[in-house]
């Protein structure tokens, strides 16, 4: 028992470090953020200011377009999850119930593709969206962050269509129910937990891009959030870091409020249809 305990003890240090290692970078940009020019610049800086002001998200804002830099990332980012949803949901339908040769090549050919590189596929994409005149707009920007995200938004709803059992379409069908009616009243509400998830991961990789962003989009009306963060560092790359740190703190919070927003319904939604009378 004391065995056993003592490496309990070390599970939860152990996870206790790595917590704190996930938080540091955040919190020490929280602190930044409400830092004055001063105490930003003191050779013994601290974690919590001394002296806290809001100037660094008033000179963000005067600064840069952030509000507008904002509405294009959402535009974006829930557009991209919309349709990454909508067209993942019944292709990983097919691919997890129809275990055919195509069906498994398919399955291996997404999970490679997430080792493609960013550079390999911007080429492509760039004449793609050139072609369709779609280059420095945001529906093009869509168009790259669903093709980005699909493979493993399929991926993720394959393991949540598997883990559905067949026999509960199998008992609709005996008692009547069409393929359709199945589906719907059936496999789709067990489904929603799965669905969630990955529409959550899909906004989160779309606010978050940059790379896509920076190339695709030139004039700043039509940039988002993280390229035009990139506007408080110099051409020599010294960054304006109090300003700096109080937009990328309130850049994090989409992301962070639609987690602890939905992660709740996750977790009773997966638990619920765990068990079945």
């Amino acid at each position: 028992m004391r065995t056993s305990r003592t490496g309990r003890i070390g599970q939860y240090i152990a996870l206790l470090a790595y917590l704190l290692f996930l938080a540091l970078p955040f919190l020490w940009l929280v602190s930044t953020a409400f830092k004055p020019p001063r105490e930003l610049g003191s050779l013994h800086p601290t974690w919590i200011p001394k002296d806290p002001t809001l100037a660094n998200f008033r000179q963000a804002f005067d600064e840069q377009p952030l509000l507008h830099a904002a509405l294009n990332s959402l535009i974006a980012a829930l557009g991209a999850a919309l349709i990454a949803v909508l067209l993942a949901t019944p292709m990983a339908y097919v691919m997890a119930r129809r275990r055919t040769l195509l069906a498994r090549a398919a399955t291996g050919w997404v999970v490679v593709s997430q080792a493609f590189p960013l550079v390999l596929v911007i080429i492509p994409l760039f004449l793609v969206l050139k072609n369709l005149r779609l280059i420095n707009s945001v529906p093009g920007l869509i168009m790259v962050y669903v093709v980005w995200a699909l493979p493993f938004a399929l991926w993720m709803l394959v393991g949540y269509v598997r883990a559905v059992p067949p026999e509960l379409e199998e008992a609709a069908a005996v008692d009547g129910a069409g393929r359709v009616r199945t589906l719907v009243s059936v496999t789709a509400p067990l489904l929603v937990p799965g669905i969630v998830a990955t529409a959550l991961f899909a906004f989160v990789t779309a606010w978050n891009e940059f790379f896509f962003a920076l190339v695709l989009l030139k004039t700043p009306e039509k940039q988002t959030l993280p390229v035009v963060l990139t506007h408080f560092i110099g051409a020599e790359g010294v960054a304006d870091l109090g300003p700096l740190a109080a937009a990328a703190f309130l850049a994090t919070l989409p992301s962070l409020v639609v987690f602890a927003v939905i992660q709740r319904r996750i977790t009773g939604g997966m638990l619920a249809g765990a068990v079945k009378n």
